[in-house]
């Protein structure tokens, strides 16, 4: 299995360094507050570039910081080509860059296309404006349904629960797939397609490198004069001739986007955030004539399973040489509860759902959950991760082995998708994204942990004292140095984006396969010890154990990497 050779070594000026990058996400509210307010800002970014120069990322990805009401963590933004207030200014956004290519950090913005919130100009513009008027076809409105209107034009149901049509008090009503406060736009209207291309250069011409693209595959619709009901809806294959979901047409606005990026030297890079049926419409986003690369969430959904984790890297493997992309691996975000956690719960054996979801819905118990096998397997997970060709995404806080904070009262909770669901129903992210976005520790002790002088904007775990960076910092054995050594070691090792399963070693529990010049990966995923292969062990994820013979053995839930 070959794809064309690159590395993380490659200099500055690379037009390929994405292809094998370990990639952070921050998310800035959540990462370090540099003014006390409870919430993280761009100087506090700016402050711990030292934290990630030593971590060994070759890139940080920001999520939104645009000026925003939080209606939906930021991803409701009022202006794309600003900053928030609470989180800084331009200058501010200007000095983190700077900082972050002075370590040899590049940088990856969000990029919110398929709404805007609805204090942005444009939404207020059409407000005002009226039906009919050109303000309101920059959106998508439209007549209601009954004998005044008073019914939605039709009866479906945003992601975050709840209608996705809001009347406004003219009597007309908008799409918003998620929060009301994110009114969908009309990407069939020019003056869209031109005002992302203007946000496009604005952040590129400030030296961004890359842009994650928020809900890749929701850009382009087609909705009939009498829309279909919720079911229909549900019931229409997503093959490229959905009325919302990944229609071919999309890939015409990624092509523009291709031209904008192709303008700068290196080329500015993008990865599409697109949850799409099969692995080949997602290639789609991954070409070189669009986006160029595309999130793989399959490792994400999966259970820590050798057979599963086979499958889904061999099937990956291959989307991405058809493509001529790299595969990208993900095993947390910002919108799914942490690995750690997710591993420690029963497994889902081929459910269709986000795991973890259920067990906060219950509020966490801990007769639910076996926290140590979680993080044994959660570091497990980030070796194979690590050690496989392509782009690793980190989300800020896995290096410390950090669970989901899953006692957040309600009344302290900001995400949108909590407030819209019942307790019957959580929708699309159970009981919301809160547990996973709580900000940081970086010392044992403190009113914030470290966070900032002040508190923190979503309340702390008592246990994360012992889970900080300060806890585990030149501990031997922590979560935050094994991260740093794997990541150290994936950039001397990295070679071409090749892999062969090691015969005689993978199968069944195990998990094994090696990367050019020796370098081999070996996960125990089942319940018993297996013997290592002969070799210079240069990494595992937890203590080996030594057979009667003095054989060196494999742990249950441990993953090493050997050269040989």
């Amino acid at each position: 299995m070959t794809l064309p050779a690159t590395g993380p070594s490659a200099p500055a000026t690379d037009p390929t360094w994405w292809r094998q990058a370990a990639v952070y996400q921050i998310y800035p509210r959540s990462f370090a507050d540099a003014n006390g307010d409870g919430i993280g800002d761009l100087r506090g970014v700016t402050s711990r570039v030292p934290y990630l120069s030593a971590l060994g990322v070759d890139a940080v990805w920001l999520s939104p910081f645009y000026p925003s009401a939080l209606a939906d963590g930021g991803y409701d933004v009022d202006d794309p080509r600003g900053v928030d207030p609470r989180i800084g200014t331009l200058e501010d956004f200007d000095a983190m860059v700077a900082a972050l290519h002075e370590s040899g950090i590049r940088v990856v913005v969000d990029i919110v296309p398929n709404h805007s919130s609805d204090r942005h100009a444009w939404f207020r513009a059409a407000l005002a404006a009226g039906p009919g008027s050109p303000e309101r076809e920059r959106y998508i409105f439209r007549d209601g349904l009954g004998e005044h209107g008073e019914l939605p034009p039709a009866d479906w149901t945003s992601a975050f629960g709840g209608p996705a049509w809001t009347r406004v008090e003219d009597g007309q009503w908008y799409l918003h797939t998620f929060a009301t406060e994110q009114p969908d736009y009309n990407w069939a209207h020019p003056e869209v397609r031109e005002d992302f291309l203007t946000t496009l250069r604005f952040w590129a011409d400030r030296g961004v490198d890359g842009f994650r693209v928020d809900v890749a595959n929701s850009l382009a619709k087609d909705l009939p004069e009498v829309l279909p009901s919720a079911a229909e809806l549900s019931a229409m294959p997503k093959d490229g001739t959905h009325p919302l979901w990944d229609r071919d047409e999309v890939h015409e606005i990624y092509a523009e986007w291709r031209r904008v990026f192709d303008e700068y030297d290196p080329p500015r890079t993008a990865v599409a955030e697109a949850w799409v049926d099969s692995p080949e419409r997602r290639a789609r986003y991954a070409s070189p004539e669009g986006l160029g690369q595309a999130f793989n969430f399959d490792l994400l959904v999966a259970d820590p399973e050798a057979g599963a984790f086979r499958r889904i890297i061999t099937a990956n493997l291959e989307q991405s040489a058809l493509s001529g992309s790299s595969s990208t691996w993900v095993l947390s975000n910002h919108d799914v509860v942490r690995h750690a956690t997710r591993y420690g719960l029963p497994p889902l054996e081929g459910r269709r759902e986000k795991q973890g979801t259920a067990w906060l819905a219950e509020g966490g118990p801990e007769k639910g959950i076996d926290r140590e096998r979680g993080l044994r397997l959660a570091r497990a997970a980030t070796l194979v991760e690590l050690a496989l060709p392509g782009s690793a995404y980190l989300f800020q806080g896995e290096e410390l082995g950090l669970h989901e904070v899953a006692e957040i009262p309600d009344a302290d909770r900001q995400d949108p998708a909590f407030f819209r669901t019942t307790p019957e129903d959580r929708g699309f992210d159970g009981v919301g994204r809160d547990g996973c976005r709580v900000p940081l520790p970086w010392t044992r002790e403190g009113s914030s942990f470290g966070f900032g002088e002040g508190g923190a904007h979503l309340p702390q775990p008592a246990w994360f004292g012992g889970s900080s960076v300060q806890a585990e910092d030149g501990v031997p054995g922590s979560t935050l140095e094994l991260y740093r050594e794997a990541l150290r070691l994936r950039r001397e090792l990295q070679g071409a984006e090749e892999l062969s399963w090691a015969e005689g070693i993978d199968g069944g529990d195990v998990l094994a396969f090696e990367r050019p010049g020796g370098w081999l990966t070996v996960a125990n995923l089942g319940a018993a010890g297996t013997t290592l292969p002969a070799g210079e062990l240069l990494l595992a994820s937890g203590p080996l154990e030594a057979a009667a013979d003095g054989a060196a053995v494999l742990p249950a839930g441990t993953t090493a990497w050997i050269r040989r």
